[in-house]
């Protein structure tokens, strides 16, 4: 994690996932589009592998998962499941790698953070790995070695590459609330213990070392005093689900430098508003706050709300041009 007044992130970009099946197109749309702050797209319609959970269990050291028909389940040795989610990252990478040629600048690689994994992830008695203190610890762990390789092998591959790293934390809010379910379905499991969420979390990040590090959920109330007493750099988060009531924590977390990747872009499909309109919020939100509207453009990427898996292949590119263009906009006229 790093001294933010060094980070130079892009003004636009996407969250993770895409729909379709061909990681070349895929690779080549994000990189047409954002041709100064990229992303390894996530393409789970292919399947079991392929979704984020499966893709980022495939990266474990010393852990396995394989699919069972309640979700994945860790087990003994690496299978068939496990392979073709290794399989599916190296043609990703493959892709990737192809359209980055000579590439220089910030470049964005999604992974599923500790929490939600142990949310995720079944223990061998289908409990969640959530459910075992010791297991949550080996689980991250494992999930900070494979990453070290990972973004080794990225580095390796795009050596002009500024590399961020994107912890996908979608069921934090829920693990901090105790909400999440038992495998019955009948009980939730305890609240996980604020300090140790946010030590494992500080534990996976520190990984990238001085590299840049930002945590996403589209949930509502999003942790951002937690996240940034963890040490991220920046916070990524469905616009349309803050409230007055977290002015104050975002306040504080844009003047402690915290970048906002700001989800402003629905999606789900649907008609897109004029660029100016998807960053209106953002402005009212500066002026709300009594923050001066130059550093706007330095603290705010423009993103979509979620990932576009559900999305068709057309609203995804329209999308994610329209992030483009709503960045833009708000460079352009930030009062």
């Amino acid at each position: 994690m790093s001294d933010n007044s060094q980070i130079r992130f892009g003004a636009a970009t996407g969250v993770g996932s895409l729909p379709g099946q061909d990681a070349r197109e895929a690779v080549k749309t994000v990189t047409g589009t954002f041709e100064d702050f990229p992303f390894l797209p996530e393409l789970p319609a292919r399947g079991p592998g392929a979704d984020m959970i499966g893709r980022t269990a495939g990266m474990l050291v010393e852990l396995y998962a394989r699919v069972e028909p309640s979700g994945w389940r860790l087990g003994d040795r690496p299978g068939r499941d496990t392979k073709r989610a290794r399989s599916w990252l190296r043609e990703d990478l493959d892709a990737l790698e192809e359209f980055t040629q000579g590439y220089e600048g910030p470049l964005k690689v999604q992974v599923v953070g500790p929490w939600t994994l142990a949310a995720a992830l079944e223990l061998r008695n289908g409990e969640a790995v959530l459910s075992d203190a010791g297991a949550c610890r080996d689980l991250a762990a494992s999930l900070a070695e494979g990453l070290r390789e990972h973004l080794a092998e990225v580095a390796r591959r795009i050596p002009g590459a500024t590399l961020v790293l994107q912890l996908d934390e979608p069921s934090l809010t829920a693990v901090l609330r105790g909400q999440v379910r038992t495998a019955s379905g009948y009980r939730t499991h305890r609240a996980s213990d604020r300090q140790v969420v946010e030590a494992a979390l500080r534990d996976v990040a520190g990984v990238h070392g001085d590299g840049p590090v930002v945590v996403h959920s589209c949930a509502p109330d999003v942790p951002f005093a937690l996240l940034r007493r963890a040490g991220v750099d920046g916070v990524s988060f469905d616009f349309s689900l803050l409230t007055e009531r977290d002015d104050e924590v975002i306040g504080e977390a844009v003047e402690g430098g915290t970048r906002l990747f700001a989800g402003v872009v629905p999606s789900a499909g649907g008609p897109l508003s004029d660029p100016a309109g998807s960053v209106s919020g953002v402005r009212t939100l500066w002026r709300r706050l009594g923050l001066h509207p130059g550093l706007l453009t330095d603290a705010v990427t423009v993103t979509p709300a979620c990932g576009l898996a559900g999305a068709s292949p057309e609203y995804a590119r329209r999308a994610l041009a329209h992030c483009v263009r709503a960045a833009r906009s708000l460079a352009d006229n930030p009062e």
